[in-house]
């Protein structure tokens, strides 16, 4: 099974660069899994994305395909075939 992660240029240093992150799954996955394979190839983006807990940061929004995942289960959201993940900073600022 194949999962697309997309980075956002504010978190490419983290992955060497890399905008396009493809990940291969022997089985079906969730999001806490493709966040857990992410940060083992690029540890540098696990804090970026996750407290101290493990959970999201608010601040950080994650859309498995066109949906955000806190719609559809958080970190335990399914993650299908071929999806495309998207890792989105919030902006902010006055």
């Amino acid at each position: 099974m194949r999962v697309t992660v997309h980075l956002p240029g504010l978190l490419r240093a983290d992955a060497d660069g890399a905008a396009h992150i493809p990940l291969e799954f022997d089985d079906a996955v969730v999001l806490r899994e493709v966040l857990d394979e992410l940060t083992t190839r690029h540890p540098g983006l696990d804090r970026r994305i996750r407290d101290d807990q493990g959970r999201l940061r608010r601040y950080v929004n994650v859309f498995v395909d066109q949906t955000e995942c806190r719609a559809t289960g958080g970190l335990d959201a399914p993650v299908p075939e071929g999806a495309d993940v998207r890792l989105l900073p919030s902006v902010a600022g006055g």
